[in-house]
């Protein structure tokens, strides 16, 4: 039971986390439109996260069923925030690259102190 619980708990800090990131820091120029896009984006790279999967440009193009184009839009603007960190890597077969993304150690970090916090409260 507590697993199950720390597992929802994980994912409640994320949200709120991503809620957090994007609403209370908009960018210059940026519609709300774009910051709900960015949320929902969060939202799924943080669920290939947990799978282990690589957060590449063509692996989120091929789970949401986006042009690269769209997805690079809407992962651009996370960037900008700091939230994601961008690498270009080999791709799959080995000759090109290919565009990489992981989530900042701070936010990372950010998630995991919470989950002590919530840890403790929740043993006591």
């Amino acid at each position: 039971m507590t697993r199950a619980l720390d597992a929802r708990w994980q994912d409640q800090r994320f949200s709120a986390t991503a809620l957090q990131e994007v609403f209370d820091n908009p960018l210059e120029g940026e519609t709300p439109q774009s910051r709900l896009k960015q949320i929902g984006m969060m939202t799924l790279l943080y669920m290939m996260h947990q799978k282990g999967e690589k957060l590449t440009l063509a692996n989120i193009k091929e789970m949401t069923g986006l042009t690269r184009n769209t997805v690079k839009e809407s992962i651009d603007p996370l960037v900008a925030r700091g939230i994601l960190q961008e690498s270009i890597v080999k791709n799959s077969v080995g000759r090109g690259t290919a565009w990489q993304y992981e989530f900042n150690p701070q936010i990372v970090e950010r998630l995991q102190s919470g989950a002590s916090t919530s840890q403790r409260a929740s043993e006591t």
